[in-house]
């Protein structure tokens, strides 16, 4: 009697939709996703000048990622790969201001059909297009091109932070009872322009990066960046403790990550690292062992698959992104090793210089690094501060012969090198360039054909970095 009793209470109906509940119930995803944000600007990677108290204790509680890369140093061509887990290149999104074609799958479409209430809002998520031209905006009402909207449960925009968090709020009060959740909010801190006045620290104290000429004007233009970035970490304070107050915490994935580097000095627009290394942080007590780091290689690519996998989702064909999760409770361990990104139009003007059209390609691993500039004829025009006062100072004496030749060469030279190496380990500023030194041959052509494989399998358009043996090639050096 008592092994039959025993066995009434195991198949009883409340224990049986208890436990069918608790297998059933995925984690809640939460991609709090900020604006030209390079890494390393947060106190949790290490930089000493900025205070992210609520940002650290997401790192401190879950893993944070070194190594994260965006595939591209721009908001919609990142977004895009972001959003598919696909190149850049493979889901025809090098084109700024494009809307995301109606038939690549974005990984929110396949978290809906697996039970997810899903949402977009906040800043601008960049993949519908832009309206500010009239023909394309009647191109896109004549042929159905801005879709999100069909993709996902919720979807708003603002760029006011009020509005954002009263958003979030009423994504959640809608969410239905018993399903899972993701939810997309994005910031347009700590994008130009810098209105975070009162969260400004003392530019005297700051530490410029060594790259950076040292003037007043480029000190309070930097504080202003790091204001931003201070004003964030307050409002993803709030998140965070709304979700705790719901009760929510315990089982939702947090993800803190930047979509692009920072509008900075070799920042966004570049294929160097301030315009592609961004911060990527993610949590959840049941999931991932808390206070990791890891020097794991991260793509963009890489976040799709990992929420897919992370909420027990299929994931499509054409996805080229590996999932991270394997790095949650193993933070050694290596998904991937090299890193894909491409620059391409910026903007909806015309191409009158280098910060609205540009063409490069980049692939690296954790020692070396390789940059095909196709334009290599034509300098560096920064994007988005070309009208800053600190730029406009550092021009006037470029042009009077009075900056340092090492930032002249950097900022200002007339030409770039149509290749760049760099040796990521001894010289992570991407200083001297390796590109054409005989000791380093096999390195630049290891990456050369890793290059050419990838931008051959991603139907690429630009001409190959590996010619035929009797094409003429350009001076391997501008300098």
């Amino acid at each position: 009697m008592k092994i039959n009793l025993v066995v009434l209470m195991l198949a009883s109906p409340a224990a049986l939709s208890a436990q069918s509940k608790s297998k059933q119930q995925p984690p809640n995803i939460l991609f709090l996703v900020s604006d030209d944000h390079s890494a390393p600007y947060l106190g949790c990677y290490g930089y000493p000048d900025v205070k992210t108290p609520n940002i650290d204790r997401l790192a401190a509680e879950g893993i944070r990622f070194s190594r994260a890369f965006t595939t591209a140093p721009q908001c919609v061509l990142s977004r895009a790969a972001i959003m598919s887990g696909r190149s850049t290149l493979d889901v025809r999104m090098t084109r700024f201001s494009a809307p995301l074609p109606a038939d690549v799958v974005a990984y929110p479409e396949v978290l809906r059909k697996s039970g997810y209430y899903t949402g977009i809002c906040g800043r601008n998520f960049h993949l519908n297009g832009n309206r500010a031209v009239k023909e394309s905006a009647d191109v896109y009402d004549a042929y159905h091109l801005e879709t999100f909207k069909d993709r996902v449960d919720y979807l708003k925009v603002s760029q006011v932070m009020d509005s954002i968090f009263a958003q979030y709020n009423q994504f959640l009060d809608r969410v239905p009872k018993g399903k899972p959740f993701f939810l997309q909010l994005g910031y347009s801190d700590s994008h130009r322009v810098f209105d975070a006045k009162e969260f400004e620290p003392d530019p005297s104290t700051l530490t410029l990066p060594s790259l950076w000429p040292d003037t007043k004007l480029v000190r309070q233009d930097f504080a202003a960046y790091l204001g931003e970035i201070q004003r964030l970490d307050r409002e993803v304070g709030r998140v965070l403790d709304d979700l705790k107050r719901r009760g929510l915490d315990r089982n939702t994935l947090v993800v803190f990550m930047g979509d692009n580097g920072g509008a900075l000095l070799r920042g966004k627009g570049t294929l160097y690292n301030t315009g592609l290394h961004v911060p990527l942080i993610f949590r959840h007590p049941g999931l991932i062992k808390p206070g990791q780091v890891t020097e794991a290689l991260v793509s963009g690519e890489d976040i799709a698959p990992t929420f897919l996998s992370v909420a027990g989702a299929p994931v499509p064909k054409e996805v080229t992104g590996v999932s991270l999760k394997s790095v949650f409770q193993n933070s050694s361990a290596e998904p991937r090793e090299y890193v894909y990104a491409v620059r391409g139009a910026h903007g909806s003007g015309l191409p009158t210089n280098t910060a609205n059209f540009d063409l490069g390609r980049t692939v690296f691993n954790k020692k070396y690094k390789l940059i095909y500039n196709a334009l290599w004829q034509l300098p560096y025009y920064p994007v988005d501060f070309a009208a800053q006062p600190f730029w406009l100072e550092l021009s006037q004496l470029h042009a009077e012969g009075k900056l340092d030749k090492k930032f002249d060469g950097i900022l200002f030279s007339e030409r770039r090198d149509i290749f760049e190496l760099f040796d990521e380990e001894n010289d992570p500023n991407e200083e001297v360039n390796l590109a054409g030194d005989p000791r380093y041959k096999e390195t630049e052509d290891t990456l050369k054909a890793n290059l050419q494989k990838w931008m051959i399998l991603n139907e690429d358009y630009l001409p190959l970095p590996l010619p035929p043996p009797t094409a003429t090639a350009p001076p391997t050096s501008a300098k």
